[in-house]
């Protein structure tokens, strides 16, 4: 049996059902709980842990994609996906993080949505 999102393969009984699909762990969780780009509680939250003494630390990956924004003056998805070589709902969930901790901001080029750096 194959997942009827991302069509990797798994053994019977694996899957989850969701509105109707079949699919693997991975996609039931982001299908499940999508990302929440618009949120000011984590907005509050990110920020008031920036100015405490411990700071907001990120993640290696979260990093990686600063560094590439900055390079490049902003990118959109799909070049992320193609310079990290990730899923793009696992780089979408950074971007999510980042914007919470205002260091990337969305825009629009060329029609195109972009992430830039703040």
């Amino acid at each position: 049996m194959n997942c009827d999102r991302c069509h990797k393969a798994m053994a019977p009984g694996e899957e989850e059902l969701f509105h109707g699909q079949a699919l693997c762990e991975d996609c039931y969780m982001d299908a499940f709980s999508p990302t929440r780009t618009c949120d000011p509680w984590a907005v509050r939250s990110a920020t008031h842990c920036k100015d405490s003494e411990g700071g907001t630390a990120m993640t290696a990956g979260q990093e990686k994609i600063l560094a590439i924004l900055r390079e490049t003056g902003g990118a959109g998805i799909d070049l992320l996906s193609a310079r990290l070589g990730g899923k793009p709902a696992d780089i979408q969930r950074d971007l999510a993080a980042l914007r919470h901790m205002e260091k990337v901001r969305g825009a629009l080029r060329d029609g195109e949505k972009i992430f830039r750096p703040w």
